[in-house]
């Protein structure tokens, strides 16, 4: 039985463990809130300039609306349902191209990576197409597959397809050689290695250019929708501009801001839960 002295001294660890990661965990609190405090500074600053400005005659008015504006012409989209109908439109644009880019680019980065044969006949081809804008084809998406929704999800596929794919090479590629060979000397088969050491190891990698490309995807959607399509982000863009509806203009180029950084923070969100056992 312990004694009473050292149940005691036991009791005082704990508390000063305890004690210390309240510290800790307050100081993580705090450090986190002057980020915050910080990052809303500039953008409070943003918005007043933005809004100033034009009022003060430094910008053309009619050109660059003030931000109360382009608030009040946004909140008109929202409430009419027009906003909800084009961002619909984008969101599942996007959505399915950037589906079906991961669903390819990964297995085929990794089969590059981890198979010389596949890397000897596949990489001439790809090296041949990477280096091609997906903007350049943009009409050459439009002629072959039509101004439908086809063409717009295949530029999508095709501007997310690389970032994935060379991030995927790269990060399959660059495992630590110790684990590989701590695997065999487990036993392991090549799927299990590739499952349970290659995979969860380039993770970090893969997701870099997920990131890469969930930014892509808007970026070339948005492009495709001003050329040739009848709902949509980038044609509500378009469709503002060339009828003089300028605050309208900015309030859809506002929503097109806030879908990109909506998918930047969910991806990194995702990769923060599923590579929870690095430090």
């Amino acid at each position: 039985m312990p004694s009473l002295l050292e149940e005691r001294t036991e009791a005082g660890l704990n508390s000063r463990q305890a004690q210390a990661a309240g510290v800790r965990a307050e100081r993580r609190i705090r450090g986190r809130l002057a980020r915050i405090s910080r990052g809303l500074v500039g953008i409070v600053a943003l918005a007043t300039i933005w809004e100033v400005a034009p009022r003060m005659g430094l910008v053309d008015p009619y050109f660059v609306s003030p931000l109360s504006d382009v608030l009040a012409a946004w909140w008109d989209l929202l409430l009419s349902g027009d906003l909800w109908i084009h961002l619909k439109a984008s969101l599942v644009r996007s959505g399915l191209g950037f589906g079906l880019a991961l669903s390819i680019a990964i297995p085929l980065g990794a089969a590059i990576a981890w198979y010389r044969p596949v890397r000897e006949v596949v990489s001439p081809v790809l090296e041949m197409f990477r280096n091609t804008a997906a903007l350049a084809l943009l009409p050459v998406f439009l002629l072959i597959l039509g101004i439908g929704e086809v063409s717009k999800v295949a530029i999508v596929v095709y501007a997310c397809f690389f970032p994935i794919l060379l991030n995927t090479i790269s990060g399959v590629a660059s495992v630590d050689q110790q684990l590989l060979r701590s695997a065999r000397v487990l036993g392991l088969s090549p799927v299990t290695t590739f499952r349970k050491v290659v995979f969860p190891a380039a993770l970090p990698t893969i997701f870099t250019g997920i990131r890469i490309a969930g930014a892509a995807a808007v970026l070339v959607l948005i492009a495709a929708e001003m050329i040739g399509a009848t709902a949509g982000l980038g044609y509500l863009i378009n469709y503002s501009q060339y009828n003089f509806l300028i605050p309208q203009m900015y309030a859809a180029i506002l929503t097109t801001t806030g879908v990109g950084l909506a998918i930047n923070y969910s991806l990194v969100a995702i990769e923060r839960r599923l590579s929870r056992w690095r430090a």
